[in-house]
């Protein structure tokens, strides 16, 4: 049985699924990874003192029970290769249970968890990736184990708004590409093209292909891969691979063009991660409009935030749109043009701070990587909030092409 075939045994752990229509979703996402959803089964007398293990109180049955059985999970009650964490987006008291549930079984046991809060639009399709990432650290821990690449492999990751490729020879990248993403395909043929040429090599001699992104599984079927990965894995490791931090701890931060990602990487393997915000306010793409209504390329702004001072100017880029608005008063007020692009990048960097970083235990070293992280503005706004050193790797606006070309030297020796 191949990796994939492998049954992987899902523990969910949750509440309100059932009520809010997004069971059947969960059902739909597990399947498509060949996972199978379970209850743990726990021992009913412990819904009387679980309260007083977790230090927490809560008014719903539901979330004791999630409780009890995040407890009988991290003691073997329940046998599981993996946990999905999941509450009501809407309910603040679930949000409080449900993070305490992920770092409880994070810091007791080496199974993996992810956690997700959902709506009542939830849909598999926004669930798949993280289910993926779940059951692909459950199979796959050999492979995300692996330091070095070998033989001639290529990476694509097909973006939200980028398009790369990579080509790599025994550790070392010796071309790559990077074009807009129109048309899915037609933009992977292009990177990949570009790659090549630099690379001065041919399709035909290339040996394995991985693939990641958004369009990973239609350019996946086009170039027929040998892997064919979300986006957590493959940019955890790509990002701790080019960063040399390949053993122990580090926490991985991706700032996307459309989202961004926040995780947790021990020896090189994924632990606990979050994906997205509320609004595209956090990414890359906002960046992209302050840079327009500054008149500035968007490898200026950078430096343009770097030379500012983000007090000077009011902005909450919570939503991209009243993200723009208060960057427009701003300049009609007579602001700066440099302090409102240090105020730009300080209000993505705050809102993963707060959004995201409140639910991943933040390790040294940090390596920021993604388009967003050439922005000079925002390691720096980054660096400042947190009081910490920011890593940004070079290649770091290449991760997913470079993580998915480093696993995918796993099948040139198979």
């Amino acid at each position: 049985m191949s990796e994939d075939e492998k049954y992987v045994k899902v523990a969910l752990v949750s509440c309100g699924s059932e009520f809010a229509g997004v069971q059947s979703q969960l059902d739909s996402a597990a399947e498509q990874v060949n996972a199978q959803l379970v209850y743990p089964e726990m021992d009913v007398s412990s819904l009387d003192t679980i309260e007083m293990e977790f230090g927490l109180q809560v008014a719903s049955a539901d979330l004791k029970l999630m409780m009890a059985r995040a407890k009988a999970v991290v003691e073997g009650v329940a046998r599981v290769d993996g946990v999905f964490v999941t509450s009501c987006f809407r309910c603040a008291e679930a949000a409080i249970v449900r993070n305490e549930v992920r770092r409880y079984i994070h810091q007791n046991s080496d199974i993996p968890v992810i956690s997700y809060s959902f709506t009542e639009r939830t849909t598999a399709a926004t669930l798949l990736t993280r289910m993926e990432a779940l059951t692909t650290i459950a199979r796959r821990k050999h492979l995300l184990a692996r330091e070095h690449q070998s033989g001639l492999t290529a990476g694509l990751d097909s973006g939200s708004t980028t398009t790369k490729a990579i080509i790599m020879r025994d550790d070392e990248i010796i071309g790559e590409g990077w074009v807009p993403t129109i048309n899915v395909i037609e933009s992977a043929e292009e990177a990949f093209g570009i790659a090549l040429k630099q690379a001065n090599t041919k399709k035909e001699d290339i040996q394995s292909i991985g693939t990641t992104g958004y369009g990973r599984f239609l350019i996946g079927e086009h170039f027929n891969a040998d892997l064919v990965q979300e986006e957590i894995t493959v940019n955890s490791k790509g990002a701790v691979y080019l960063a040399g931090q390949q053993n122990g701890p580090a926490t991985v931060i991706d700032i996307g063009g459309m989202d961004n990602k926040a995780i947790s990487v021990e020896d090189g393997i994924p632990g606990m991660f979050t994906m997205g915000g509320i609004c595209a306010g956090a990414s890359g793409r906002f960046l992209e409009m302050t840079s327009k209504r500054l008149g500035v390329e968007i490898t200026e702004l950078g430096k343009l935030a770097v030379k500012g001072m983000q007090e000077k100017v009011e902005m909450n880029s919570y939503c991209i749109v009243f993200g723009i608005q208060s960057l427009v008063n701003s300049l009609a007020q007579g602001s700066a043009a440099q302090d409102v692009a240090a105020a730009a990048c300080h209000s993505v960097v705050e809102q993963i701070f707060e959004q995201q970083l409140q639910e991943v235990e933040v390790k040294e070293p940090l390596i920021l990587v993604g388009g967003s992280s050439l922005i000079e503005g925002i390691p720096k706004a980054l660096g400042d909030l947190l009081k910490i050193d920011v890593v940004v790797p070079p290649h770091s606006q290449m991760i997913g092409a470079v993580g998915a070309a480093l696993l995918a030297s796993g099948y040139v020796e198979e």
